[in-house]
């Protein structure tokens, strides 16, 4: 068996999960558990659907054509029935992304697609869509000292403050980012054989769940939109943070709308929302930093982790 921490939780995993950090076995039953087994193709008695999945209130399955069929059960347990050929490498792309993510949903976590880092103790989120650029920028902060609270992923609960949690996983960053930033010496291996896009190891890692400190919203500079960093309303900062809902659909299937409402609400008053507004462009790159520690020092954050 392999071990990890996947979004504060023990996972304990049939297959080795690459990009993945391991961990120590931890006592007691794991949270997760990750096994081979008979999937069905279709779930009796569902109450949502769509080409891909079907659900009840205890399972979920998800088909994903030429690769494997994945049955969820009660947020503990995920069974996977790969199709003939289908590599590991491609088994953990979507069992950490989408499979996972759908897990965090039935465990009623509030889930994020964002990167995050810590900064003075706090997690500081990039929010956007694939390719807005949230692992390139958790990336250059990393090597500017930052750790790495979690890529793509944040999974989210609601005590006295919104808390994010961490997971342990390596960036997945394109050849190109990994040129630019001098990461070289950090990649692994590759996500998948056809992309150019690799596993690359932080140069920290945050080990424990963190309270946000602020959220930005990524976004190019398009007219009226320059380079910068812009407050948001608490009204539109719920709004927006619903939309970075991870698998935002499913929300709503899942009877989950209102759970994401209060959550973005709480997020909005426990920490500021802003765009970042940067061109797409790595040289660039230092001056997005230097921005965003200028504005850590103005809201209160420290400019350097500790």
């Amino acid at each position: 068996m392999y071990f990890y921490c996947i979004s504060g939780l023990s996972v304990e995993s049939e297959i080795a999960l690459p990009g993945r950090i391991a961990a120590d076995r931890s006592g007691g039953a794991a949270d997760v558990r990750i096994r081979s087994g008979r999937v069905p193709e279709f779930l009796e008695g569902a109450i949502a659907a769509a080409p891909t999945w079907q659900m009840t209130d205890r399972f979920f399955v998800l088909r994903i054509p030429g690769v494997a069929r994945f049955l969820l059960c009660d947020g503990d347990t995920i069974l996977f029935e790969p199709a003939p050929g289908t590599p590991v490498a491609d088994l953990a792309i979507f069992l950490l992304g989408t499979v996972f993510g759908v897990l965090l949903h039935q465990r009623k976590y509030v889930v994020l697609h964002a990167s995050a880092v810590c900064v003075a103790g706090r997690a500081v989120l990039f929010c956007g869509a694939s390719g807005a650029g949230k692992s390139t920028i958790a990336a250059a902060l990393g090597r500017c000292g930052y750790p790495l609270v979690t890529d793509d992923v944040c999974a989210v609960t609601l005590d006295r403050v919104p808390v994010i949690h961490p997971d342990g996983r390596q960036l997945k960053l394109w050849s190109e980012a990994i040129d630019a930033l001098d990461l070289a010496a950090a990649r692994h291996g590759p996500v998948r054989q056809c992309l150019e896009k690799y596993y690359v190891q932080p140069g920290f890692a945050h080990p424990a769940p963190a309270p946000v400190g602020a959220i930005y919203v990524l976004r190019e500079p398009r007219p009226p939109a320059t380079f910068g960093i812009e407050p948001l309303n608490p009204a539109d900062s719920a709004a927006i943070l619903h939309e970075q809902a991870y698998r935002r659909r499913l929300v709503a299937q899942m009877g989950q709308t209102a759970l994401y409402f209060r959550a973005a609400i709480a997020i909005a008053n426990a920490a500021g929302v802003f765009y970042l507004t940067r061109a797409m462009d790595f040289a660039d790159m230092d001056r997005v930093v230097a921005l965003l520690e200028d504005h850590w020092r103005a809201i209160g954050l420290e400019a350097r982790a500790a």
